[in-house]
């Protein structure tokens, strides 16, 4: 079979530019007519292997970072927008994505912008709607809301962080360690100190003694973590950057949420790079205590992890993720599947994840039901961070994953689970089941009925009407 020509017109054209060549010094630096340099750039010509040889000795370009965003990568990134039930009834064949992907990158690039912002915006619409009361909408800024809809927008996933993360993750396994490569090649030297010392941080870069300090107490999961995170502000600033400015946060909170956000996005990534991670849940079968032995992290760390398998071509099982306090304060909310409960949910009293506070440590399986019969799989634990010695405070919080029931097979923890589903709600002001005995407050648009003659089970007795 012909190998497939390549088109990387509006990437050489970009190079030149950034470098401040015109199209004469390249085509000299090629040893090649500018004319076919311009037909290139045009994606009228194809780029030969010739030609790719001489970009590299020329420019000293490394290969994988000139083709990264192009070909196959843009073409599965177009194929799952195109799912887009906005477009479910438009016909795309696989050989056109194809060839916008590889004739035309530009163009794919430009489809994929618009189609973030149209996500982002429906989520941006959703809070609004949410937020408006008897004196209209909230009008004040939420830089966690807006972390939120901008991870969402994304499902959680950043490919070209992935990608960059594994290259680097290759690095340090060849310098022996985290702690190794930074003495290699930031010439930072890991010590570990008393808290007390620490003054209350976790992580602590001294510039001047050339010094990554880390508190003592932390367990090896989280050692692990912030050098990797630290280490991902080393080496991905340029990356870090160009991402948080695609979210055109309106504040300062915001762009450094995002920031802070995606560096730790990153050192997930490094300890548990994707495509090594992406094989093992299927091969464990989703044991998240199993997968963070494997990877040296903790249970948490694994499970938010998981919810980020949605790099195109690669997926895996669209996971929603929620942590919460004993007060039942939601602290972390990620999606990469399309849950109604991914926004605003999570309040129900009927899901475990505010009962295994009781149990400690214990992995608790749960079918759930939506009022509108929607069904999903929810396992729940708790989770403790802090501590570290005698008397050292600790917080405990409780996190759950959560996927569709047609995907719950694929987990260790739906076996020998009887599928008999909980009712619940994603939230009691959204849910209309008038017998739950665990509402703590009337849905909207219903009229609650007097109980002068009557007092119903369940606190709020509603007209049909």
């Amino acid at each position: 079979m012909a190998e497939r020509a390549t088109y990387l017109g509006p990437r050489i054209r970009r190079l030149r530019r950034d470098m401040g060549l015109t199209q004469a010094d390249m085509a000299n630096d090629l040893e090649i007519s500018p004319s076919y340099i311009a037909l290139m750039e045009r994606n009228q010509r194809p780029v030969t292997a010739e030609i790719l040889l001489r970009l590299a000795k020329a420019y000293k370009i490394d290969f994988s970072d000139f083709h990264e965003g192009s070909g196959p990568d843009a073409a599965a990134r177009l194929q799952a927008v195109l799912r887009d039930p906005l477009l479910a009834d438009i016909e795309f064949g696989p050989l056109e994505v194809a060839d916008v992907a590889y004739s035309f990158p530009g163009f794919a690039e430009a489809l994929l912008r618009l189609h973030t912002a149209y996500k982002e915006e429906q989520f941006a619409l959703a809070d609004r709607r949410q937020d408006m009361g008897d004196e209209g909408p909230v009008s004040s800024s939420d830089p966690v809301a807006a972390i939120r809809s901008f991870l969402a927008a994304r499902r959680n996933c950043f490919p070209l962080l992935d990608t960059a993360s594994e290259r680097l993750a290759v690095r340090v396994g060849e310098a022996g360690g985290l702690a190794a490569y930074l003495k290699q090649h930031h010439n930072l030297r890991v010590r570990r100190l008393p808290a007390e010392v620490m003054a209350g941080s976790v992580r602590r870069l001294d510039w001047h003694r050339k010094d990554l300090l880390l508190d003592e107490t932390l367990d090896f999961a989280s050692q692990s973590f912030q050098l990797a995170q630290q280490l991902a502000y080393l080496e991905f600033a340029e990356q870090l950057d160009a991402v948080v400015e695609e979210g055109k946060f309106d504040s300062d909170n915001a762009r450094r949420l995002a920031h802070r956000s995606l560096a730790a996005y990153c050192a997930a990534a490094l300890l548990m790079p994707y495509a090594a991670f992406a094989k093992a849940v299927e091969a464990r079968h989703y044991d998240i205590e199993l997968l963070s032995r494997q990877f040296g992290t903790s249970f948490e760390q694994t499970a938010h992890r998981m919810t980020t398998l949605q790099k195109p071509g690669q997926e895996r099982i669209p996971f929603f993720f929620i942590r919460v306090d004993t007060a039942g304060n939601v602290s972390k909310r990620l999606n990469s599947g399309s849950f109604p409960f991914a926004r605003h949910g999570g309040g129900c009293p009927l899901w475990t994840i505010h009962q295994v506070f009781q149990t400690p440590g214990q992995v608790v399986p749960q079918w759930l039901e939506l009022p509108e019969g929607q069904r999903y799989f929810s396992i729940a634990r708790t989770v403790r961070s802090g501590g570290g010695g005698f008397g050292a405070p600790g917080v405990e919080r409780a996190i759950a994953l959560v996927c569709e029931a047609n995907q719950a097979d694929r987990l260790v923890y739906s076996r020998g689970h009887p599928q008999v589903p909980t009712p619940i709600g994603i939230a009691c002001r959204l849910c209309h089941r008038v017998a739950c005995t665990a509402r703590s407050e009337p849905p909207i648009g219903r009229q609650i009925l007097s109980d002068n003659y009557r007092r119903t089970e369940a606190p709020f007795g509603f007209s049909d009407a």
